[in-house]
């Protein structure tokens, strides 16, 4: 049994061609947001409760009528079966196994049909939420939801922080634009316009707006999670446009390498949306006290997703599955050691900034350190860290930074990866800067929510 996501990884980097790994890993920029997804995890602490937990403790959550298992998902990520032959049907079955929920890319190398049969192959109401860049073309658009319907997808994920590529510089050096020969977005084939039966490229979308948005909420009775969203006023306004949930994620430090760690940017999103709405975050999630750290601040579950493309290219079906059951033993630890005995009791007093309390304080410097306790931003909004937050030149990262997991959905970890390419970075946008960027032909492109 592998026993930590470290090894997982260092098993799928061994099994991996570099250009690969690179763009399962890969970022944008510097990859300071890859990076600092994980980092900003260690800068907290979880601040345990005593004498009042519980013997057995209740981990499942509920999205959208869904039941989940545990609440950590599996993000959107593309093209599995550059990790492994079997690709989103053993990422499928694995999750299906697991009680949880898998949301399946846009850009998968496996039809959403297909990936949908194979989870319910395993369990008859094991949930598929399907991943959705919006189109231009709205007959396209159009084309996708029916075809999600139709597979039995029961929530809909729109990505949002989409405008343009991001700059990805491993993937520029690698010379990584195709896919090999014989793997598409399959997903893409057959949608009006596509010639012949090849795939449509994916299109990125600069004047997506919310209009377009309230026109393909009206398109669907499918619960829509916004995903990408990292500002309060858009979840504020995610909600007053009737969107069903949102999802804070940095598209796992892929598109803006300047964007805030997504853990940093959830307690605001979360005050804004005041439980009216589900909030859901990706980006980071290396242990499960992850996971708990979020739920305490204002999460109602995480997605993970480099760590399952890990755990495909480690060991296939049971390799995604030992990740997924990992997080849940981790988690379900952090609980019982919280005296937590449900999901739900993880809050904001669970959690204090490392380095925060100073030298003899008191319990009152404790709360002064807590995440948020200095109270309102100045826009308005709940502060996340306080004074107490210690960056700057506190925080060294220099040449001894790894950056790990910086895959698609924005997982990074620190396990000692090699640093990529350092002042080397390209400043080539590797898309043309039009009103509708093509990105990817289903056979050809290397992009999309590896979130995670």
């Amino acid at each position: 049994m592998i026993p930590t996501l470290a090894e997982v990884h260092a098993r799928a980097r061994a099994r991996l061609d570099p250009v690969t790994c690179d763009f399962i890993d890969g970022g944008a920029g510097d990859e300071a947001a890859v990076r600092e997804n994980t980092d900003a995890f260690r800068r907290l602490a979880l601040l345990p409760r005593v004498l009042s937990g519980a013997a057995v403790r209740d981990s499942a959550v509920t999205l959208f009528g869904d039941r989940l298992s545990m609440p950590v998902l599996v993000s959107p990520t593309a093209f599995h079966r550059l990790a492994h032959p079997e690709g989103e049907l053993a990422t499928a079955r694995a999750t299906a196994a697991a009680g949880t929920v898998l949301v399946t890319g846009m850009a998968s190398t496996v039809a959403v049909a297909e990936v949908t049969a194979a989870a319910r192959a395993v369990r008859p109401d094991a949930p598929v939420w399907f991943q959705l860049y919006p189109q231009p073309d709205e007959q396209v658009t159009a084309a996708l939801i029916r075809r999600a319907e139709r597979a039995g997808c029961t929530a809909l994920v729109v990505t949002v922080d989409s405008p343009l590529l991001g700059l990805r510089v491993r993937d520029a050096r690698n010379g990584f634009h195709d896919l090999p020969e014989g793997l598409a977005a399959e997903n893409m084939r057959g949608l009006p316009g596509a010639p012949d039966d090849r795939p449509r490229d994916i299109a990125m979308w600069p004047a997506l707006s919310w209009d377009d948005l309230r026109r393909l909420r009206e398109r669907t009775d499918l619960p829509v999670v916004l995903k990408g969203v990292l500002h309060p006023d858009d979840a504020e306004r995610a909600v007053a446009e009737g969107m069903d949930g949102v999802l804070v994620s940095n598209h796992g430090g892929r598109q803006l390498d300047a964007a805030p760690a997504t853990i940093e940017a959830l307690p605001a999103v979360a005050a804004a949306v005041r439980g009216r709405i589900p909030v859901l975050m990706d980006g980071g999630i290396r242990r499960g006290s992850d996971a708990a750290l979020a739920l305490a601040l204002g999460a109602r579950a995480v997605g993970v997703g480099r760590p399952v493309l890990w755990g495909l290219a480690a060991g296939g079906e049971a390799g995604v599955r030992h990740v997924l059951e990992l997080l849940r033993e981790e988690f379900d630890h952090a609980l019982a050691m919280c005296c937590c005995g449900r999901a739900g009791d993880l809050g904001p007093g669970h959690v204090v900034v490392r380095g925060g309390v100073p030298r003899g304080g008191g319990a009152g410097d404790v709360g002064a350190a807590r995440v948020g306790a200095r109270g309102p931003a100045p826009d308005g909004h709940a502060a996340l860290y306080g004074d107490a937050m210690p960056y700057g030149d506190a925080m060294p990262y220099g040449d001894a930074m790894p950056y790990g997991d910086a895959t698609f959905d924005g997982d990074t970890t620190s396990d000692g990866a090699p640093a990529p390419y350092g002042d080397a970075a390209s400043d080539r946008d590797p898309a043309p800067h039009e009103a509708t960027t093509s990105v990817m032909t289903g056979e050809t492109r290397n992009d999309h929510d590896r979130d995670t």
